[in-house]
């Protein structure tokens, strides 16, 4: 199996498979091979934006997780096309696995949401991931492959690095007051390993899935919360007009965004029991 973006939650997915299959990962740090291989991950050096180095992962893995980032500017992500072109160069893979984001919903004013939800994305950040689902979707239709498209809120973990609020309770940033206020959706790190895992041997072809916990918490309310685990003076609450000019523009996006994902097909289809169902237990 081949990993492509094996960060924190890549190196979940392939600590939970090394026993029972060869895990290879794309790096684009060479500082980080000896790393990879004290963790039995084969490393292999290569860089998205550069399709030249990339020609060494065509035939070399029949599943893939693809959990790398696009770019932090414009509007399409053409790192996962590059990828795609390299694997079309010899055998193709039988599953590929693509970590999206909630954020191609879009604002859905605090609705359910399903995946038959039609894509409305309000950012460049979500309009990427939109264009990097349409590629594989077509990949998938047209190489025969089987893909699956993971929908992933906030990813959180006491073990992962700024994977808790603690940091951003004890700068005291405020959150907004109950009237201003929107739902957000969580899913714990190892549960969404778990979930790229039942995604590459359960998921269905050419199909999305919500990956979230069933937590129904308001964003201030989930500070509240973590605040009170740790011991902390909850957060002041501000409304609106007043978090404009308090908050960076990235942390404002999502304050703009409200929504609460449906997680049935995940769990009826990818048969997925979540170990932490809500961040209590989670944060816990």
């Amino acid at each position: 199996m081949l990993i492509v973006g094996c960060g924190d939650v890549g190196q979940r997915v392939a600590a939970a498979l090394k026993s029972r299959t060869r895990v290879l990962a794309l790096t684009s740090s060479a500082a980080r091979v000896q790393a990879l291989r004290e963790q039995g991950i084969a490393p292999l050096v290569g860089n998205l934006d550069r399709r030249d180095s990339l020609a060494r992962l065509a035939g070399l893995a029949q599943r893939v997780v693809y959990l790398a980032p696009p770019p932090s500017e414009g509007w399409t992500d053409p790192r996962v096309r590059t990828l795609l072109q390299a694997l079309r160069l010899r055998t193709l893979p039988v599953q590929l696995v693509y970590g999206s984001t909630s954020g191609v919903y879009g604002d859905c004013q605090g609705e359910w949401v399903d995946e038959t939800r039609t894509s409305h994305a309000a950012t460049a950040r979500a309009h990427r991931r939109v264009d990097a689902e349409a590629e594989v979707r077509f990949f998938g239709r047209s190489a025969g492959a089987c893909v699956q498209l993971l929908r992933i809120p906030g990813i959180y973990a006491s073990d992962r690095v700024g994977g808790t609020p603690r940091e951003r309770l004890q700068k005291g940033t405020p959150v907004l007051c109950a009237e201003d206020d929107v739902f957000t959706n969580h899913i714990h790190a190892d549960d969404l390993a778990r979930a790229c895992l039942a995604a590459l041997w359960k998921g269905r072809p050419q199909r999305r899935y919500n990956i979230s916990d069933d937590t129904v918490l308001k964003m201030g309310d989930y500070f509240d919360l973590a605040a009170d685990l740790y011991g902390l003076p909850r957060p002041p609450r501000v409304p609106r007009e007043g978090a404009q000019a308090q908050l960076p523009v990235m942390l404002l996006s999502f304050m703009g965004e409200s929504r609460r994902l449906v997680n049935r097909r995940m769990k009826q289809e990818l048969g997925l029991a979540l170990r932490y169902p809500t961040v209590a237990e989670g944060l816990r």
